[in-house]
């Protein structure tokens, strides 16, 4: 009896009266094998099929084995499995268990689902992309063709009330404690200057000690730790058997890892050994382990807390892996582990006060989502807007995706599928490698194509592509089962044999179909520019730092430049490419348009004919006459990246000022933001309609600017200008004087600079803005030198002023320094001047 017999009526009338459920079951509960097998005997499922979906190819065999043992069957009879290159169904399969992959294909080829009654979704909290999108489709089907269809989405951590907004907010929620024993978590945290794999080791020894262990599971991040774990442990522990499990292994051998192995009775003492006891196991593993599949007799889990993820750069285009901090719903699955059988212990190797985020973030916020734009193009659908989703595809990267399956030509300009994007959903691979493949036989390299595909499929992941990995691999084919498997695949699906060597003018041309947004061009010696204007370097001692053009397949975070913010990505792996090899493959795209710039060197715009991919220039001649209508986009153009030829404009600066007080204090009232970045943003409107006849930079200093911007002012915000902040205000002396409100740009108040005696009798400072803001008062020397800096004027008469005449008076004695400056006439004149007056 597992804890969800208990519920397991309930589920069902929940199913039985709504469409769709959420299941939320503890580990060890028993909803991956109990859940499934009981749904197929609900009315409204009889006749029909029910999918499982299992993240995990691993999980996808353990799941339908143990089932159909349960039924004393085999595999293949009422329970089956398929996933990609497997497949184990028969017409007696009611329950197919499958991966989200095969789930996508089965929902395109047939989207009324004949002949399925439900899909239950199991450990929906891993979030991957394809799961995620697998829901949305199977939602789209439900709510417009197959109301009927069932859906339930199970997990035992899981953010149900994202999920219930999706499904719908009548869905039923149901929570099912687990079978868990009861876990004592000690922790153990890491200290980062020692070595790791000894402070494990220490861990390991304190596990062995515990009264009644069993096998260990040890949890790393990545498979370069696995492996190294593996490689330090098995000569440490003797008594143990030390086997390692991650997703780069087979499918045979993960199994292997996951099967108790009994000792073999000693040839020289076989009393001595009881034949039917197991040897106790470290399993080190990656976070396959984690969730969908029970490792048996482990009571111990020995966790490090970290995790690998995949990270997409929507603007390089790159993706890597990045090592962080498990999240605190992942922590509990893997702590779950130690107690799905007896009594057991948790090391965490972390601190016990250190925050872990709630749950993990979604693969849908952090991966590329190109696939998932081809599999909504392929569905009809040209806005992710259209389907219901637990975590919506995010603007940009959608937008991203939708240039990059244009470039590769799968998408029209309108997003609709193209005859090549029809072709290469034959591949089921990325849409990368799936356009590479649909198109190899333009380069005659279909067989290379089908050996290249499998290690491209993998980027990203430990090891990644090289030259000599593809040519290692086609030497000894034997030494890595799972990429033979996969090119024998597509090899049989192609109808080619796979080649024994590499011919490098069709590799470089294979992955200049892949990577069409990764071809570089040397701008400099091991400096390179990618087609989506991305800078990337190579070392000076790299053989390929002088090559004119390269596919640059991974590159890497390296730095940023100073002076404009830019990152520059450091190329990992590239192979050289032909500018003839990319004209043949990209042709399409290289048509002659005139490109008009500005040219340091010759101080003007010059105007050029480019064959052009993106940023790319593969052919270019001189353009005689420059068309007017990309005039004014190439000096705006020039104008942004030399900012300071408007921003140290005197006159514009000032009336940016004067606008800059208005829009502090009075924004509400629609007066423009005139900072640098809606200034240069908005260039194309209020600089634009003036730049006929100007081709050199020079003229601006003579352009009437600040008349120009002032335009796009309505007449009534023009008359307010000049009466809330105006130009000049009067002064004592009858003067007008010019008031200097660029300082307003940094936010200090406007100046007004006098002569100190044409201030003589003033005795309140000027301010502006109805009173709003108070003017700083430079009061001058006769000599235009500042005397005193002051917004009290009334203050400085009294305390200031007495030491300014005492020190001036001796200095200029043609000029005026009366006792009593408020009683005294303001002038600007001299004392001579005065008397003729």
């Amino acid at each position: 009896m597992l804890p969800i017999d208990a519920i397991l009526d309930t589920l069902g009338a929940a199913l039985d009266d709504h469409p769709s459920a959420v299941l939320v079951a503890q580990p060890g509960a028993g909803k991956t094998t109990r859940v499934p097998p009981y749904l197929l005997e609900r009315s409204w499922c009889q006749g029909q099929r029910l999918l499982l979906l299992e993240p995990r190819r691993v999980a996808v065999r353990l799941a339908a084995s143990f089932m159909a043992e349960q039924l004393g069957e085999v595999v293949g009879k009422r329970i089956g499995y398929r996933m990609r290159g497997e497949s184990r169904v028969s017409a007696e399969t009611r329950l197919e268990v499958v991966t989200p992959g095969v789930l996508l294909r089965l929902l395109q080829s047939d989207p009324l689902l004949e002949g399925v009654a439900g899909i239950v979704f199991d450990e929906f909290h891993e979030r991957s992309l394809a799961a995620d999108l697998a829901l949305a489709l199977a939602l789209d089907v439900q709510s417009s063709v197959r109301e009927e269809l069932r859906l339930l989405v199970m997990s035992a951590t899981l953010d149900t009330q994202a999920v219930r907004a999706a499904l719908g907010e009548q869905t039923p929620i149901l929570d099912c404690p687990g079978r868990e024993y009861p876990v004592e978590t000690r922790y153990r945290p890491l200290r980062e200057r020692d070595d790791q794999t000894m402070q494990v080791a220490s861990v390991l020894d304190e596990a062995l000690t515990l009264p009644q262990t069993q096998s260990m599971l040890l949890i790393a991040p990545t498979i370069r730790d696995v492996n190294q774990f593996v490689d330090a442990f098995t000569p440490r522990y003797p008594e143990l058997e030390v086997r390692p499990l991650h997703g780069g292994l087979s499918l045979d051998d993960q199994q292997v890892a996951l099967t108790p192995s009994p000792v073999k009775a000693s040839q020289t003492q076989p009393s001595q050994v009881k034949p039917s006891k197991n040897k106790k196991r470290l399993i080190v593993a990656t976070a396959i382990a984690e969730s969908s599949l029970t490792v048996p007799d482990v009571n111990v889990v020995i966790d490090l807390g970290r995790e690998r993820v995949p990270v997409f750069e929507t603007r390089s285009g790159f993706a890597h892996l990045a090592t962080r901090r498990v999240n605190r719903a992942s922590a509990d699955q893997r702590r779950g582990r130690a107690g799905r059988t007896a009594p057991g212990w948790c090391f965490r190797l972390w601190a016990s006060e250190q925050p872990l985020a709630p749950f993990g973030e979604p693969e849908m916020l952090q991966a590329d989502v190109s696939g998932v734009v081809l599999e909504l193009a392929q569905w009809g659908v040209t806005s992710p807007n259209a389907l219901r989703w637990v975590t919506p595809v995010p603007v940009s990267a959608w937008e991203k995706g939708q240039a990059l399956l244009q470039l590769l030509g799968a998408l029209d300009t309108d997003g609709g599928l193209t005859p090549l994007g029809r072709r290469s959903s034959e591949w089921r691979l990325s849409p990368r490698l799936a356009i590479m493949l649909a198109r190899a036989d333009e380069l005659k390299a279909m067989a290379l194509a089908c050996a290249l595909a499998p290690l491209l499929e993998s980027e990203g992941s430990e090891g990644g592509f090289s030259l000599a990995a593809l040519q290692e691999r086609l030497r000894q084919p034997m030494r890595y089962p799972l990429w033979r498997r996969e090119a024998a695949r597509l090899a049989r699906q192609a109808k080619v044999a796979l080649p024994t060597a590499v011919d490098e003018e069709q590799l470089s041309g294979l992955l200049a179909l892949a990577y069409p947004d990764r071809l570089a061009q040397r701008t400099e010696e091991g400096r390179f520019r990618l087609v989506n204007g991305v800078t990337a370097r190579l070392a000076p001692s790299d053989p390929l730092a002088h090559s004119a053009w390269l596919v640059a397949v991974e590159a890497h975070r390296q730095d940023v430049a100073e002076s404009s913010g830019e990152v520059i990505r450091g190329i990992r792996c590239a192979v050289a490419l032909s500018r003839t090899m990319i004209e043949r493959l990209y042709g399409v795209h290289l048509g002659w348009q005139p490109r008009v710039e500005w040219d340091d060197a010759e101080g003007r715009l010059i105007g050029r004919e480019q064959r052009s991919l993106g940023a790319l220039v593969v052919a270019q001649r001189p353009l005689n006459t420059l068309p007017r209508e990309r005039i004014s986009a190439a000096l705006i153009e020039a104008l942004r990246q030399r900012p300071w030829l408007l921003t140290q404009n005197e006159a514009l600066s000032n009336l940016r000022g004067r606008l800059m007080l208005l829009h502090q204090h009075h924004g509400e009232a629609g007066w423009p933001d005139p900072a640098e970045a809606p200034l240069l943003a908005s260039l194309e409107t209020w600089l634009g309609p003036y730049l006929d006849g100007i081709t050199r930079l020079a003229q601006f200093e003579k352009a009437p600017l600040e008349n120009w911007f002032r335009q796009r002012l309505t007449w009534e915000q023009q008359v307010a200008l000049e009466r809330l902040v105006p130009a000049s205000l009067p002064v004592p002396s009858q003067a007008d004087i010019t008031l200097d409100y660029a300082p307003c740009l940094g936010g200090q108040p406007p100046v007004l600079a006098l002569k100190l005696q044409e201030a003589f009798g003033w005795r309140q400072t000027p301010t502006v803005l109805d009173g709003e803001v108070t003017v700083m008062v430079h009061l001058l020397s006769p000599a235009r030198r500042v005397l005193q800096i002051t917004q009290d004027l009334a203050h400085f008469w009294q305390h200031g002023y007495p030491d300014v005449r005492k020190e001036m008076r001796g200095r200029y004695p043609k000029h005026p320094w009366p006792e009593d400056p408020l009683t005294a006439l303001a002038t600007a004149a001299t004392k001579r001047k005065m008397a003729r007056h």
